[in-house]
């Protein structure tokens, strides 16, 4: 008899030694929530995505939510190739972390369908993507920050022609498979163009060497210009694209501001650092409770004009003064 009770206290031991830690565990994941993150089109190298990174904790902290105290942070850096992006979005769904934020049009079309809580950032048409139903009232699982709206490409060849008043011809470099909102920005820029006295293309490039090819085309015809927009494959491109420009002489204009940082000549662009800041707001909102299809989606506050002075000399071009003085960032 004692045997018997002796081993049914230390198999009610044994019980509670199992059960305990999962148990402990679960509180502490009630208390530590885990935030994934899917920074499309960034590899965890890239200074300009170590910032937004930054700007995010930095959002969270200021909100009470330090990371490794009460809350987990797990980043994915996939780049943007679009195989490297959906593999990293299976990683994370796997993961079933409470919340997701994602990076960039292409990683928030890769992680929409896999029934996520989800704030997205820097994505230029949620509506028109399909990610929600109403700006005012997303729905769903999800909701986040854009970037740009589609009349920017007036602005960005305003910009260029201003700096450039020789510009006659303009390639806008897209890649159809990362941006495919991009025709809204090719619209916007033509309507300008009609006004401006200059003809905008279509640049769809899928590789560097489309690439290369769009520049030669532009340098070859005489008063070539070029716009990159906010385009994943366009910012991992960005060296590549800046050379270019510098090699053929060529006035650009840009919708991401770390071109400009990188030895670009203009960007017209959201700070895309304070919009992760923003959204930090949002993660600790759902934390809370908040549904995410109830928040609206937020567009930026403002824009900023950046402006690099050593880009322009080195093609042979003096930027208007007028043009230097309203610049938010100059670069000399």
């Amino acid at each position: 008899m004692r045997l018997m009770a002796r081993r049914s206290v230390l198999a009610a031991l044994g019980g509670a030694v199992a059960v305990w830690p999962f148990a402990a565990r679960a509180q502490q994941r009630a208390q530590r929530p885990r935030v994934a993150l899917l920074m499309g089109g960034l590899t965890s190298g890239d200074a300009g995505g170590q910032a937004e990174a930054g700007a995010f904790e930095d959002g969270l902290t200021e909100l009470g939510r330090v990371e490794g105290r009460n809350i987990e942070l797990a980043y994915r850096w996939p780049g943007a190739e679009l195989d490297a992006v959906r593999a990293a979005a299976n990683e994370i769904a796997d993961m079933r972390p409470d919340l997701v934020v994602s990076r960039s049009t292409p990683a928030t079309a890769a992680l929409v369908d896999k029934a996520l809580p989800m704030v997205f950032v820097l994505v230029t048409d949620p509506l028109g993507s399909g990610f929600v139903e109403n700006l005012g009232h997303p729905g769903g699982h999800i909701t986040g920050f854009s970037v740009f709206e589609s009349s920017v490409g007036g602005k960005w060849l305003q910009l260029l022609k201003e700096a450039a008043p020789a510009v006659a011809r303009v390639s806008l470099l897209f890649n159809p498979q990362t941006a495919p909102f991009a025709e809204g920005y090719l619209h916007s820029a033509q309507a300008a163009a009609q006004v401006l006295g200059i003809t905008v293309m279509s640049a769809p490039c899928v590789s560097a060497a489309d690439i290369e090819a769009t520049f030669a085309t532009r340098a070859g015809e005489g008063g070539g210009g070029i716009i990159g927009i906010a385009d994943t494959f366009i910012a991992e491109h960005r060296n590549l694209i800046i050379e270019l420009a510098g090699r053929h002489r060529l006035p650009a204009v840009y919708g991401n501001r770390t071109f400009v940082a990188a030895g670009g000549l203009l960007a017209y662009s959201a700070d895309f650092a304070e919009i992760f800041h923003r959204a930090a707001g949002y993660v600790d909102r759902i934390l809370k409770g908040d549904k995410p299809g109830d928040l609206p989606v937020q567009e930026p506050d403002k824009y900023a004009l950046s402006v690099n002075l050593k880009a322009a000399s080195s093609i042979g071009l003096t930027l208007p003064q007028a043009l230097v003085a309203r610049a938010d960032e100059v670069i000399e």
